[in-house]
């Protein structure tokens, strides 16, 4: 058998590369049976059933360390989440939840903030900003799509990884895709155009190679596909870094750092980040009582 990854699924097709091309393949039939599906992402081994029309049957796969279903991808190593400084700026409330999310997910994340060619004459606000989140322990990269800025560093993030890009409308991420692909060539653009003729493609997800990085990336969908129905509201500290770190020295064990004694969080983190927490834990305690 030959092993590969699978880099694209489309109307129960999968795309393995294997290093030396990229053969169309069916999953066997017992996947069906079992209740299994194949991910983009995924590591397989396949049987290569004609060589000549690079076509296989995805025999094994090998286990997850992670999957998100939107888009539907495995082994996700990080997660690129993009703002912009200006137009349309940062919603730092949306920002917030969404690493949430992927803290939940084990997925770590790197902020890239985008647009500073527009904030210039007042660079104190990046400043100030990207502090903020590189003291919790994020990585930021500080970019323009316009000037270049930060590209050679989202090349070294990206280097040798799956990567999830995630952000707002409007923060210039179609642009920054564009500018780290500028010499992206699917080498399976032509074959897959080509069996995609007259099939339903709709339903798909797709890894991008890029080759300066030797990695690769996938877009996925806005923020408003957020949801926290497996987080539980106890939980949520967890996934605030800061919080994490200085729970342990509370008071009571299980703190909520709400409105306990002797509270090591409360007063001790970023108020706004706080007031994140305090609004998000407020929901997660709603939604259970429904």
């Amino acid at each position: 058998m030959t092993r590969g990854r699978i880099v694209k699924s489309i109307a129960g097709f999968y795309y393995v590369d294997t290093g030396e091309g990229t053969y169309e393949c069916r999953p066997k039939g017992l996947f069906r049976k079992q209740g299994i599906k194949p991910l983009t992402g995924d590591m397989v081994s396949i049987t290569i059933t004609h060589e000549g029309d690079m076509e296989g049957q995805i025999e094994e796969i090998e286990p997850r360390k992670n999957e998100l279903m939107r888009p539907p991808v495995a082994n996700v190593d990080q997660a690129l989440v993009i703002f912009a400084i200006k137009n349309p700026g940062i919603n730092t409330g949306l920002l917030d939840r969404f690493l949430v999310w992927m803290e939940s997910q084990g997925i770590p994340s790197v902020l890239c903030i985008n647009k500073t060619d527009l904030v210039k004459e007042d660079e104190d606000e990046i400043a100030v900003f990207s502090k903020r989140y590189r003291d919790i322990g994020y990585e930021v990269i500080e970019s323009s799509a316009k000037t270049g800025e930060g590209s050679d560093r989202m090349i070294s993030i990206l280097k040798d990884r799956i990567t999830a890009l995630a952000g707002p409308s409007g923060v210039g991420k179609s642009s920054l895709i564009n500018l780290l692909q500028d010499e992206v060539v699917m080498e399976t653009g032509e074959l897959m155009k080509k069996r995609e003729s007259g099939r339903q493609t709709t339903r798909h997800s797709q890894l991008i190679y890029v080759p300066k990085a030797k990695g690769y990336i996938i877009d996925t969908p806005g923020f408003g596909s957020v949801e926290f129905s497996h987080i539980e509201a106890d939980e949520l500290g967890d996934f605030f870094p800061e919080i994490a770190k200085l729970s342990p020295d509370c008071r009571f064990r299980g703190c909520a750092h709400i409105e306990e004694p002797d509270c090591a969080v409360r007063g001790a983190i970023d108020p706004e980040r706080y007031e994140h927490y305090v609004q998000l834990y407020m929901e997660l305690k709603s939604n259970r009582r429904y």
